[in-house]
C-alpha cells in the first residue's frame, strides 16, 4: 500500500513544478548502499532539451550532477524517498514541505510558510559551477556562515559574497593559466586565518571542477589551525590540511597556486618570494597594511601640494608599493592584474595583484621602470626587490 504522505509530497513536487513554483529540494540522511553519498540536491537548470530537474549526488570528495526531464526525475526522487533517503524538504513560492520517515518506514509530513516568496528560474547546467552551494555545506554552517539549515545567517552574507567572489576570481585565472586541463594541482593559502576561503577553493576545486586539489592552510594561530583541521576532518576534506607557521619562515614546496590574502605589510612580499622560488603558475594576493616605504618615499615636487595631506600620501604609498609588486612579478616572468576585488563597503583593503606565469613573459623593460619609479619617489628599496635579486629569480 503506497504511503499517503509520501504520494501527498509527490504530488506537491509535480503541482510545483507544473505551477512555475518549484524552488528547490533536498534529499537527506542517507541509508542507502553507497558509503561516500551524503545527499541529493535538486534544481531547475535550461539545457538544450529545455527545461529539467538537475539531481546534484554529493558524496564525502565529489559532486556528480545528472539531468533529467520533470518526469523522469520526480520518479527517481520517488523511488529514493522512504527507502535510501528518509529526510527530504521541498521548496515552493507557497509552501515549504518536509517528510520524514523513520527506522520502521513510518512517515510525517509537515507544512510551513515558504522561505522563499519567488520561484527559482531554470538556470544553464553550469550556472553555479563557481559558487559555493550552502545547502548541506559541513564547513559553512561550522564556520558559522549558515545555520543548521543551510542559511544564511543575517551578519555573513558579505562574507559569502566575498567567498564566491573570490571563488569566481580564482575559476577564471585558473581557466586561462597553464593549470587548466591539469588532473592533480598544489595550493597553498597563506595566513589563512579561519579559514573561509580555503575551505571554498578546496570545495570549488574537487567538488566543482573536477580537479583533484591538495590544499595547505598556513596559519600563525595554532588554536585555529587546530580547529580548522577539525572541520576539514568533518567535511570529508582529506585532502585539506591545516599547518601552524609564520609565512617568512614557511618552507614552501613546488606549489602550483599560491594565495595570500590580507598578508600585512612586508609579509605580502614574503609569500609572493616564496610563490616566485616554488614556481607557483598562478600568484594571488590581497595586500594590506603598507608600512615600508611610506618612511623612505619624498614627495616629488609636482606633487607635492597633493601629497602634503597625510591620508593621501598614506594612499600614495599603497599604490607606488603594489606597483612595484606588479611590476617585480612581471619582470619575474608572469602577467599581472591589479583590479578592485570586492566592494569597498565590505573592506577599503580590496586591491589584488593576480599574476599568471607565462612562457617567454619576462617584461625586459621592467627593470628601468622599475627604477624610474624609485628615483621618482627617491625609495632605497623594498623587500620583494631585496628578495628576488639575492636569489637571482628577477632574471
Amino acid at each position: 500500500m503506497a504511503d499517503a504522505h509520501l504520494q501527498q509530497f509527490i504530488e506537491a513536487l509535480e503541482k510545483s513544478l507544473a505551477g512555475g513554483r518549484f524552488v528547490k529540494l533536498t534529499l537527506a540522511k542517507y541509508r542507502g548502499a553507497e558509503a561516500d553519498l551524503r545527499n541529493v540536491y535538486v534544481r531547475l537548470v535550461e539545457i538544450r532539451r529545455g527545461e529539467s530537474l538537475s539531481l546534484l549526488y554529493r558524496y564525502k570528495t565529489k559532486d556528480v550532477v545528472k539531468n533529467h526531464p520533470f518526469a523522469e526525475g520526480v520518479r527517481l526522487i520517488r523511488e529514493m524517498l522512504g527507502s535510501e533517503f528518509l529526510s527530504a524538504h521541498l521548496f515552493t513560492s507557497v509552501e515549504d514541505l518536509r517528510i520524514e520517515f523513520n527506522r520502521r518506514g513510518e512517515s510525517r509530513l509537515v507544512s510551513s510558510p515558504p522561505t522563499f516568496k519567488e520561484a527559482a528560474p531554470a538556470a544553464h547546467d553550469r550556472r553555479k559551477r563557481r559558487t559555493i552551494e550552502t545547502d548541506g555545506n559541513v564547513y559553512l554552517q561550522a564556520l558559522g556562515v549558515t545555520n543548521e539549515r543551510g542559511e544564511v545567517r543575517p551578519a555573513m552574507g558579505d562574507k559569502l559574497r566575498q567567498i564566491n567572489k573570490f571563488v569566481e576570481t580564482v575559476a577564471g585565472l585558473y581557466s586561462s593559466s597553464p593549470l587548466a586541463g591539469r588532473e592533480e594541482i598544489s595550493v597553498v593559502d597563506m595566513g589563512a586565518g579561519k579559514g573561509y576561503l580555503t575551505f571554498a577553493i578546496y570545495d570549488y576545486f574537487n567538488n566543482a571542477a573536477g580537479v583533484r586539489a591538495s590544499v595547505t592552510g598556513v596559519e600563525a594561530r595554532a588554536e585555529l589551525v587546530e580547529l580548522c583541521n577539525r572541520i576539514a576532518r568533518r567535511a570529508g576534506f582529506d585532502r585539506l590540511q591545516f599547518q601552524t607557521g609564520l609565512i617568512q619562515d614557511f618552507t614552501l614546496p613546488r606549489t602550483d597556486l599560491l594565495i595570500a590574502l590580507h598578508a600585512c605589510d612586508t609579509a605580502t612580499d614574503d609569500a609572493i618570494f616564496k610563490g616566485v622560488e616554488a614556481g607557483a603558475s598562478i600568484i594571488i594576493t590581497a595586500p594590506c597594511c603598507h608600512k615600508e616605504l611610506r618612511p623612505q618615499m619624498r614627495a616629488p615636487e609636482a606633487l607635492r601640494g597633493v601629497l602634503r595631506h597625510g591620508i593621501l600620501f598614506e594612499r600614495e604609498a599603497e599604490a607606488v608599493t603594489d606597483s612595484l609588486r606588479a611590476l617585480l612579478l612581471e619582470r619575474a616572468g608572469y602577467r599581472v592584474k591589479v583590479f578592485e576585488f570586492i566592494s569597498t563597503e565590505h573592506t577599503r583593503k580590496n586591491t589584488m595583484i593576480a599574476a599568471a606565469r607565462h612562457e617567454g613573459g619576462v617584461r625586459e623593460d621592467a627593470a628601468r621602470e622599475i627604477e624610474a619609479l624609485k628615483s621618482f619617489y627617491r625609495i632605497e628599496a623594498q623587500r620583494l626587490e631585496r628578495l628576488l635579486g639575492v636569489c637571482g629569480l628577477e632574471e
